[in-house]
């Protein structure tokens, strides 16, 4: 199963990115980790998905139940650094299993340092991803190709409230 889903991230990696060379397991991995990142490719990363907005704005909710922008990057920066710790084998932060703990409010100086902090973690999964050996990577795909898929999903989470909110530039991608 594992040499099934190797070589499928590797073709989709070669017709997203028009590579000639064949890709490597490690190269796949870290595509898709930075096209959520900072890498526009066939969506917006998240490093401009969140920029530019104030703390107001990433706390802005429609009033329809659904997470604001500063819940859904707390809710990223949870997770993100919650894998990149069992990736590094360190010690994970306490949890209650209540996975709307994790959607937390932002103020002014909490906005801040979250956007900081997941573009820190997400930058340090690609580092694990760029030093780690095949053995290691190999035990660890399915971790990080569902780290890609969640992160995208949020992202896109985030365009939607900010295009409802009348906070997005088109410009930025996704008219």
């Amino acid at each position: 199963m594992r040499k099934l889903l190797t070589a499928c991230l590797m073709l989709v990696s070669v017709l997203v990115s028009g590579q000639t060379a064949t890709p490597t397991f490690k190269s796949v991995l870290l595509s898709q980790l930075r096209s959520t990142h900072n890498q526009k490719d066939w969506f917006v990363p998240a490093n401009t998905a969140v920029a530019g907005l104030t703390a107001e704005q990433a706390n802005w909710k429609d009033g329809k139940g659904n997470h604001s922008v500063g819940q859904l990057v707390q809710h990223l920066v949870f997770w993100n650094e919650r894998s990149l710790a069992k990736l590094q084998g360190k010690p994970k932060k306490e949890f209650s299993g209540d996975n709307n703990e994790t959607f937390a409010d932002v103020n002014k100086v909490s906005w801040d340092a979250a956007v900081k902090k997941l573009d820190e973690i997400l930058t340090g999964l690609e580092q694990y991803v760029e030093k780690a050996d095949e053995k290691s990577l190999a035990a660890a795909a399915d971790e990080i190709a569902h780290i890609s898929a969640h992160n995208a999903y949020h992202v896109g989470q985030i365009l939607f409230v900010r295009k409802e909110q009348g906070s997005w530039n088109p410009e930025n991608g996704v008219k």
